[in-house]
């Protein structure tokens, strides 16, 4: 196995996810899904080799949403997909033909949807969707990578009300055909789309008929193995032997993608591997100027997507976080941030509190107290912080 930081990865280099992927194709066999996770976690790396070794029975489609700026594109994407699937199997789309020829005024040519048929893209879904499912007795898997990306973009480009059509279009059509699933993942979270639709009169939960699920990083074993076969694959010598092993896994809380760049520095060093090595590894990529590690995203996406009344507060909880190895409860949080001239307001304290929660930032404990989440990022934080 060679190191591949970033890089696409092969299904059969993802490591320690089988039992995971067999709990998502058990969620799959009854709802939709929407995966969460913070970034580098190898979100996109597990829907790929779902998609590439898919269930008997089941027909598993995946596209990147991410470039996409209106409802045309993503339905286009969607047709291309199922037409190359059905035209395979020499099945035709004739629900779709039937309409285009009802309205009138263009027609097919290839693939790609006409421009004129952006005012019916609803219809156009539908009629795709129940064209596909007309063929296939087993389930209908559309693994939909960035979509809360894709929703921004209709957002800022097109306007709120396009994303909430999107939004709405696909729970209906997780009820009016049963046999699709969806699965949402992306690296900006979903609920961030959601809230600020609502901030502009959404009243919808469009996702409320989807089960949640979190990938978290590798089990220890899971790491080791992972960073034992990059050594191995890269003919790097193990000189402390497992001790080197545990070590790379540890340092970067079992984050694969981490895993993978500790061990491609480690293949470039001219020194003896060591574990001291690997520690000094992580502490120059977590203060790396040229931000190889695009560590300072955990800093810019506070700005970027919250309400410019919680970006305060919530860099405020963070530092106290950072500063600290030990948890820190409610009370304690509140005290510290009255000092800094930020906590003024409990609840909204509590409420910039959860999103970090949901975002991957702390974790509450069993006794209400918080802490991060990742050692890995209460350690850039610290660094990059000054704390």
């Amino acid at each position: 196995m060679k190191t591949n930081p970033g890089g696409a990865l092969a299904p059969n280099e993802v490591v320690g996810r089988d039992r995971l992927i067999e709990k998502l194709w058990s969620i799959l066999e009854r709802q939709s899904l929407v995966l969460t996770a913070e970034r580098r976690m190898g979100k996109t790396s597990i829907v790929k080799k779902m998609a590439a070794e898919p269930q008997r029975g089941m027909r598993v489609f995946f596209r990147d949403l991410e470039a996409l700026r209106t409802p045309l594109e993503f339905v286009d994407c969607v047709y291309q997909d199922v037409q190359a699937d059905l035209s395979g199997r020499g099945r035709a789309m004739n629900r779709v033909r039937l309409f285009m020829d009802q309205v009138g005024g263009f027609e097919l040519k290839g693939l790609k949807l006409p421009k004129q048929a952006a005012p019916h893209w609803k219809t156009i879904l539908t009629k795709t969707m129940e064209d596909l499912a007309e063929h296939q007795e087993g389930l209908l898997i559309f693994c939909w990578d960035e979509i809360p990306m894709m929703l921004d973009n209709l957002k800022r480009d097109q306007d709120e009300a396009a994303a909430m059509e999107v939004l709405d279009t696909l729970r209906s059509l997780r009820q009016m055909v049963p046999t699709v699933r969806m699965v949402f993942t992306g690296s900006i979270g979903l609920h961030h789309v959601i809230t600020r639709l609502k901030e502009k009169g959404y009243a919808n939960a469009p996702t409320n008929d989807m089960f949640t699920e979190d990938v978290s990083p590798l089990a220890f074993e899971d790491a080791c193995d992972l960073a034992r076969g990059l050594l191995v694959g890269e003919g790097i010598e193990i000189v402390e032997g497992e001790a080197l092993v545990g070590a790379i896994a540890r340092s970067v809380d079992c984050f694969p993608y981490y895993i993978h760049h500790v061990v491609d520095a480690l293949r470039w060093t001219t020194q003896a591997r060591t574990v001291e090595q690997v520690d000094e590894i992580v502490s120059t990529h977590l203060c790396d100027d040229a931000n190889r590690w695009d560590m300072a995203h955990y800093r810019e996406r506070i700005d970027t997507y919250y309400a410019d009344v919680e970006q305060m507060l919530a860099l405020g909880i963070l530092d106290e976080l950072a500063a600290t190895d030990n948890p820190l409860s409610q009370r304690e949080l509140l005290d510290r941030l009255s000092v800094q001239g930020t906590g003024q307001n409990p609840e909204l304290v509590r409420k910039v509190l959860t999103l970090l929660g949901r975002d991957h930032y702390v974790e509450k404990q069993k006794d209400g107290s918080y802490r991060f989440k990742f050692s890995l990022i209460q350690h850039y934080w610290r660094m990059s912080r000054g704390l």
